[in-house]
Order: structure tokens, then C-alpha cells, then sequence
């Protein structure tokens, strides 16, 4: 794969859509809901940011990545949960391995709607993304160690866990296992079904 592709692609995001949900580019406009789950420290538990200290801040940040959209450098999607019309979290790559085909994704969703397979469903979508139209070969995902409802999102939507870095990341003043499941697109591709319950 080429960065120039990904350069091609993310710099006009896709909008992506399963039953209940629209991936979309995060907005400015988004800055009350994405302060809503930022803000509280159960989400931020197992993730490299602190939680943000006020909605300025969200704010602020949400205009710094519209800018790293408009350079095709940001590879996340906003969960728009059409039901209640809200952006609940975000979903989407979070580096690519170019020369071996290969990336990375992540996810972060408001507690508020956990439990409702949300973050299964737009992982889902992003995987689906990932080989259908980026051509990609393997696709992993990371979890903190403690973080259990994190990797069985992983899990439930095909990917195998594969071992944990011991210490493997620095968080926080901290030095903290990582664990690592990864999906191929052989796997992916040997196993439809797993996606005709999200997809319209």
C-alpha cells in the first residue's frame, strides 16, 4: 500500500454506515458530545490521554484535527448513533504500516452506551474498510492489560489474541502491559456472516 492512497482517501474522509450507525468526520460541532465521555475518567482509565479539563479544550482539539483531516493525517471516525442523533465515540485507524500492508485501529465510546454492541458494530465497518478498500493484509488492535470489555469487543469480531508486551508502553508515569489481537484478511474474508447484521 502507498501513502499516497492513504493520503488520497483520508484527506476527503468516506462516510461509512451500518444499521444504527453513520462513521463520519468529527466535527467542531461535536464538542459537547465528545466532551461528554472525554471528560470522564472511566474512559480515559485505559487510554495514553488524560481526561480533557473543559469543553474550551475539547473545542480546541477538535479544530486541531479538523486540520490533520484537510492533510489526509487523521484516520478516525465519529460514531454518530442514529437513534438518539448523538456522536457517542470514535472509531478508526491509528497507524499504518505501509510496506507490510498492515495498520492498526482503535476505539473509545461514552459509557452511557456501552453494553449495546456499538463499538463491535463500527469496528466492524472499520475493519471491513480496511480490507475491502484499503487492501490491507492484517489489522491488529491494543489493549491496556485490565482492560478486558476492550479486548472482547476485539473478540467478538474475529480477532485473536496474540500475546501481551510485558511493560510495553509508558503511560502516564507508568509502565503498562499491552496486550495484542490481530485479525488477517484471510480470516476476515472466510467468515462474511460476521457483518450482515451491521451492514444495510
Amino acid at each position: 500500500m502507498k501513502k499516497e492512497k492513504l493520503y488520497r482517501i483520508f484527506s476527503h474522509l468516506p462516510e461509512l454506515t451500518t444499521k444504527r450507525l453513520t462513521l463520519r468526520k468529527i466535527l467542531v460541532s461535536d464538542t459537547e458530545d465528545v466532551y461528554a465521555y472525554s471528560s470522564r475518567q472511566d474512559v480515559t482509565q485505559y487510554l495514553t490521554w488524560y481526561p480533557h479539563p473543559d469543553r474550551a479544550y475539547t473545542r480546541e482539539y477538535l479544530q486541531y484535527l479538523g486540520n490533520r483531516y484537510a492533510a489526509g493525517m487523521y484516520y478516525d471516525w465519529a460514531i454518530f448513533y442514529e437513534p438518539e442523533g448523538r456522536m457517542v465515540g470514535t472509531c478508526g485507524f491509528t497507524s499504518f504500516n505501509c510496506t507490510s500492508d498492515s495498520a492498526e485501529v482503535g476505539y473509545v465510546l461514552n459509557p452511557e452506551y456501552w453494553g449495546k454492541g456499538i463499538a463491535q458494530e463500527a469496528l466492524c465497518r472499520v475493519l471491513n474498510f480496511g480490507f475491502e478498500k484499503l487492501n490491507l493484509n492484517r489489522i491488529e488492535a491494543r489493549y491496556m492489560e485490565g482492560n478486558e470489555r476492550s479486548r472482547k469487543v476485539m473478540e467478538r469480531v474475529g480477532m485473536t489474541y496474540e500475546g501481551t508486551l510485558r511493560q510495553g508502553m509508558l503511560v502516564k508515569g507508568n509502565y503498562i502491559d499491552v496486550g495484542i489481537c490481530s485479525i488477517l484478511r484471510s480470516e476476515w474474508e472466510a467468515n462474511p456472516n460476521k457483518t450482515n447484521a451491521f451492514f444495510e
